[in-house]
């Protein structure tokens, strides 16, 4: 998922010409596997007049400082102005955003996506004043004030509430002013990083054994790394990673940047440390960040288990190594293949579970060009949704390559776009902007019933371990890979607050420790070269601030949404769809609450455990079947 958080401003508390991607010269739509962007706006130089009427609006904001606490009515047209420019800014930085995604070497495309972030910083310049002033209010005003007004109490009671809880962290008018000020130079590590690893990063070229040569750039490394053949894995690796050694001084100074600005923003906000200060906006406690990391690795054996099936099913005699990571663990030897028709309905099946209202907004979604499905020269690698302008559909990229980790990654990025439009149909903007923590739940959740439904439908049994074999690896990749990452971002940040150094050599040096400590090295699971320790430059998600770490919760939390939906039915049900249509109207924790989940307990990743040892139960009961 990708939401455009730069434009959020203080309130929101917070074409190149590739064959099939043309647009048509007469009529402008694009052609199939296209997205199209007119639905926000119809031409480039439309956005750059919205841009700049939004751009006049947002100059004017500072003028109702010294307002709010006149009346319910003087607050509620403050609040209203503000949100009503961040509103039509989102819009704004989608628009820049997928453009530019669409080619990262088109100058014209990143400049437009720089001056939608300069929109954003100059928005939170303006309203710096806003938290202070509130907190200065008080919070027995302001609830005065939303109980003669329900406009105000249904629009903005959360986010007045999230302001309030903000006091002990937020500066005065000034200060506040200069953090938002910096706001563009503390992006500027990500846009770096995606300018070189993107765009610029030179692509190495390597022969697979049937002869068949490959420029290696991201999509293609992430498709050929699944290589049935053992050679051609490690051939990609060999040449995929030296580019990103070559750079490491650089990778390693550009994430030392990231790092330093989110230890400088704690400190400066009065937090114990960077961990608590990104926590603290989802109001969630630090506690469940590190009990996280504590029942991953409690649980490596399960995952050493895991490693040790993988390398009996691949029939390796020697040592496991880490190129064999992403091979099928077992191999068809015709492998399924699912276009983009194919997914759409397995996608209307495996989520016909949700009940006829999602599966209606999934219908209207497949009917837009809504889709960026293929990759093509220049275009972002990865796959995302984008929702954050809220008058307009998703939209969601994809590089798509007909294979089922493709249709395993449509039906996430899907449930993304599905929460959005129930939060949209069912929340003011206002409460529209929901938590990464829930966020994941709803995308992660399809996946796994996508597990189950391919399982139950398998034609034999050599099918059916290809899918339970997914399924492990679903798990294994967003579980355990996802907290070595958070372990890796924590362990980068705590150097710093320590007042210890890092660099790219260092950095190269603490994930090979954590590749080896998760892969179980030193116990014979896996085979860890120190060549690959890299793989950390190649994480884009580093930039996000302290992000990874809810792939892997939100994955425990569909593990009991998924085993409660399947077995209890419509309640449970019920109970997922109302937290999803709650959007962002409550605190995650609370959230999950509601919807019978306790993110704090120890159950959510008892259930996700318990169900990788079943499906790998169930491939050994196959293969005894065999008499292996």
């Amino acid at each position: 998922m990708k939401r455009i958080l730069a434009v959020a401003g203080a309130l929101a508390l917070l074409t190149l010409a590739v064959p099939g991607l043309r647009a048509d010269s007469q009529s402008g739509a694009p052609e199939a596997g296209m997205w199209d962007l007119r639905d926000l706006y119809p031409t480039p130089e439309a956005w750059t007049a919205a841009r700049d009427k939004v751009k006049a609006q947002a100059e004017t904001l500072d003028r109702y400082r010294g307002t709010l606490g006149k009346s319910a009515g003087a607050m509620l047209k403050a609040l209203a102005a503000i949100s009503d420019v961040n509103r039509e800014a989102a819009r704004l930085a989608v628009y820049a955003s997928l453009k530019g995604d669409e080619d990262v070497r088109i100058a014209a495309n990143q400049e437009r996506l720089q001056s939608a972030q300069q929109l954003g910083t100059l928005i939170q310049e303006k309203t710096a004043w806003l938290r202070p002033e509130l907190i200065r209010i008080g919070q027995k005003k302001v609830l005065a004030f939303e109980a003669t007004s329900p406009e105000l109490k249904r629009r903005f009671a959360f986010q007045l509430d999230n302001a309030l809880r903000y006091a002990p962290h937020t500066l005065d008018v000034q200060a506040e002013g200069v953090m938002a000020a910096a706001g563009d130079v503390l992006a500027q590590p990500n846009a770096i990083y995606s300018q070189l690893a993107n765009g610029e990063l030179p692509r190495p070229e390597v022969t697979l054994s049937d002869g068949t040569k490959v420029k290696l750039d991201q999509a293609a490394y992430t498709k050929y790394r699944t290589a049935t053949d053992r050679a051609d894995r490690k051939a990609v690796f060999d040449a995929f990673w030296p580019s990103f050694s070559a750079f490491q001084g650089t990778f390693g100074q550009t994430l030392t940047t990231q790092v330093q600005a989110e230890v400088f923003d704690a400190k400066v906000r009065h937090f114990p440390n960077s961990l608590a200060d990104a926590t603290f906006a989802d109001n969630m406690p630090e506690a469940v960040y590190r009990q996280l990391v504590a029942e991953a690795n409690k649980n490596l054996p399960t995952l050493y288990r895991y490693l040790a099936l993988r390398k009996k099913a691949l029939g390796i005699a020697d040592s496991l190594h880490y190129y064999d990571l992403y091979v099928p663990i077992f191999d068809l030897p015709n492998p399924p293949q699912f276009s983009v028709a194919d997914s759409e309905r397995i996608a209307l099946d495996v989520d016909a579970i949700y009940g006829p209202e999602y599966t209606a907004l999934l219908k209207r979604g497949f009917a837009g060009n809504w889709m960026n499905v293929y990759p093509h020269p220049g275009k972002a690698n990865g796959a995302y949704m984008n929702g954050s302008a809220y008058d307009v559909h998703p939209y969601l990229l994809f590089n798509n390559h007909d294979d089922y980790p493709s249709l395993s990654t449509f039906v996430h990025e899907w449930g993304h776009a599905i929460h959005t439009l129930l939060t949209k149909e069912n929340q003011p903007f206002e409460n529209s902007s929901y938590s990464t923590f829930i966020a994941e739940t709803a995308s992660i959740g399809n996946e796994m019933l996508l597990s189950d439904y391919m399982v139950a439908h398998a034609r034999n049994d050599a099918e059916k371990e290809y899918y339970l074999g997914q399924a492990l690896e679903l798990i294994r990749g967003t579980f355990f890979r996802q907290t070595m990452f958070a372990e890796f971002q924590l362990a980068l940040h705590e150097a710093l607050e320590k007042g210890n150094t890092l660099s790219g050599e260092k950095m190269t040096d603490m994930y090979c420790g954590l590749l080896k400590k998760y892969y179980g090295d030193k116990e014979g699971a896996m085979k860890v070269d120190p060549a690959y320790c890299i793989e950390w430059a190649f994480i884009p998600h580093f930039y996000y601030g302290f992000y990874v770490y809810q792939y892997a919760t939100s994955m425990a939390g569909a593990a009991q949404f998924a085993d409660a939906i399947e077995h209890e039915g419509v309640p449970a049900r019920d109970r997922y769809i109302a937290m999803l249509k709650a959007g962002g109207s409550d605190y995650p924790y609370t959230l999950y609450k509601k919807a019978g989940l306790d993110m704090a307990s120890p159950a959510p990743y008892e259930a996700l455990v318990a169900r990788m040892n079943r499906t790998m139960d169930q491939i050994e009961a196959i293969e005894a079947k065999k008499g292996k």
